[in-house]
């Protein structure tokens, strides 16, 4: 990922004028359990999809769902950002989906159990137009019974 420093200096400051959206409240939820009894899934922003799933394109605001038991090799990044840096991803998923660390953890006991689905949306959406996104993901990890969703902002 490109440090703020190292981006050009007409487009650095392009970035600093972009509108930061405001929200009238923010959830919070006390975590009425503890992690070794939480059953967790993934949103991460990296745009990580199935190989067969449809692209995300610069700006999309709908999200793709992965299942749990996804195979590593079935999994594929089409974000569109020229100043992401792929190749962690490219060495090692968990870098932007710590699917894997999040089944150790369940192995473990460290967490209690690890969700059958898993999500990802793409960064550098405008936050408030994913709302109906949101919402469709909060209802299927309700379905799910998920505790917690950990994000994985990239």
């Amino acid at each position: 990922m490109a440090r703020l420093e190292d981006i050009p200096a007409g487009e650095r400051e392009m970035l600093k004028k972009l509108p930061l959206p405001e929200f009238d409240w923010t959830p919070f939820v006390k975590l009425e359990k503890s992690l070794t009894e939480c059953r967790i899934s993934l949103l991460s922003t990296a745009a990580i999809q199935k190989r067969d799933d449809k692209l995300f394109w610069r700006g999309a605001v709908d999200y793709r769902m992965i299942p749990g038991d996804v195979d590593h090799g079935d999994v594929v990044m089409s974000h569109s950002s020229v100043n992401f840096d792929r190749s962690g991803f490219q060495q090692d998923l968990n870098v932007c989906f710590p699917l894997g660390r999040l089944h150790e953890l369940a192995d473990d006991g460290t967490i209690g159990s690890v969700g059958s689905f898993h999500f990802s949306v793409i960064g550098g959406s405008e936050p408030e137009k994913l709302e109906d996104s949101a919402r469709e993901i909060a209802r299927i990890l309700k379905q799910d019974r998920v505790d917690v969703l950990f994000l994985v902002p990239i």
